[in-house]
């Protein structure tokens, strides 16, 4: 057996369940493989169930020092029956398959890397099974878990081989236009056209983005009307906001909070706010340069690092003042999208990497 057949071989086993967010069977199905592959340091975890999503825990046996914690998620964005017609498929040094590369080539590789570093205890490991819809039942528990730890170590996809070391914030909204409906043809004057309020709305919506701080405030999905000939009485629209700086995205939260309404007897109605702070480099800085020193001792090339738009739970232990390095995945790409692959050369690399990284933050004992 190679150093890339086992971890490949899990792997396969790993995406031919299908766990999209929030799906019970397919997520405790990922546990019990997971549980089966955890090295006995671990100990052994606790499913932790909130508002019906399953999470899977290890808190670790005692060692001297501050714990480490080990995160990720076991959920995809991939519903049931995507396998059908694109299933895991391992070729030309790849592996392809719904979910291949965010995130469950890094559950397999924390796992490998565990192994490796033969730690027996000092370490704790959080699996969640929500993190693509914005970790609505799991966050209070991450931030639980994460409390007393030294460093946590994100073993979402890499960019491209590189780290993650800063990761934009961002918030999430839901704008309801509510006005009155009437006949488009008969007395549209005597209703009151959500449609245009909601085009108000999105100009004014769309230019709370700062270009020159990172600020992006996009409107994303709209809807409006019911039928051709009558004056829309409703309208949405669903914004998404992304920031490097924490300051920023209340900036935009307090914009949204103070929309008005243009036409005489519209309504606004706002749900959602922020929903992930920025992981901001300082938390993740001194992580990076202690990777960099295990890959130069180890004889491999040290990692580069990115900044990315996209959030993680990373975002949340960084909030917490916990050092936080993320993107320690293998290299792949195309996260999200049908082209989605993982290097099965590269795992053995990245595996040494993490493992160093574990050894040189577990103090011994």
């Amino acid at each position: 057996m190679t150093s890339t057949d086992r971890p490949v071989r899990r792997l396969a086993e790993l995406v031919a369940i299908e766990s999209p967010s929030r799906d019970r069977a397919g997520l405790e199905a990922c546990y019990e493989l997971l549980t089966e592959w955890a090295p006995p340091g671990l100990g052994t975890p606790v499913r932790v169930l909130r508002n019906g999503v399953p999470h899977l825990y290890w808190e670790g046996r005692p060692a001297a020092g501050k714990p480490v914690l080990l995160l990720g998620h076991a959920d995809t964005v991939w519903p049931r029956g995507t396998l059908a017609g694109w299933p895991c498929v391992v070729r030309d040094g790849r592996v392809t398959g719904p979910g291949v590369f965010d995130m469950k080539a890094g559950l397999v590789l924390a796992m490998e890397s565990l192994a490796a570093a033969g730690v027996t205890g000092g370490v704790r490991m959080l699996v969640t099974g929500d993190e693509e819809v914005g970790s609505p039942t799991s966050r209070e528990l991450l931030e639980e878990v994460v409390r007393g730890c030294s460093a946590v170590l994100v073993l979402e996809p890499s960019a491209d081989g590189a780290v993650k070391t800063a990761r934009k914030g961002c918030a999430m909204y839901q704008i309801t236009i509510e006005g009155r409906a009437a006949h488009a043809g008969l007395e549209p004057e005597s209703g009151v056209n959500a449609l245009v309020e909601l085009a108000h709305q999105v100009l004014a919506i769309a230019n709370l983005g700062d270009p020159e701080r990172g600020t992006t405030v996009t409107p994303t999905v709209a809807m409006a009307g019911t039928t051709v000939n009558s004056v829309p009485e409703s309208a949405r629209i669903d914004v998404d906001v992304r920031s490097w700086h924490l300051e920023e995205l209340r900036r935009v939260d307090r914009a949204m909070a103070e929309l008005r309404p243009r036409l005489p007897e519209a309504a606004i109605l706002r749900t959602g706010g922020i929903n992930r702070p920025p992981l901001e480099r300082d938390l993740s800085a001194g992580l990076l340069e202690t990777a960099r020193r295990v890959a130069r001792a180890a004889g491999l090339p040290p990692p580069a690092e990115a900044w990315v738009g996209g959030a993680s739970d990373g975002n949340f232990t960084a909030a917490l003042g916990v050092p936080t390095l993320d993107g320690l995945g293998p290299l792949g790409g195309g996260a999200h999208a049908r082209n989605e692959w993982v290097d099965a050369a590269a795992i053995g690399e990245r595996v040494a990497l993490v493992a160093g990284v574990i050894s040189a933050l577990v103090p011994p004992g």
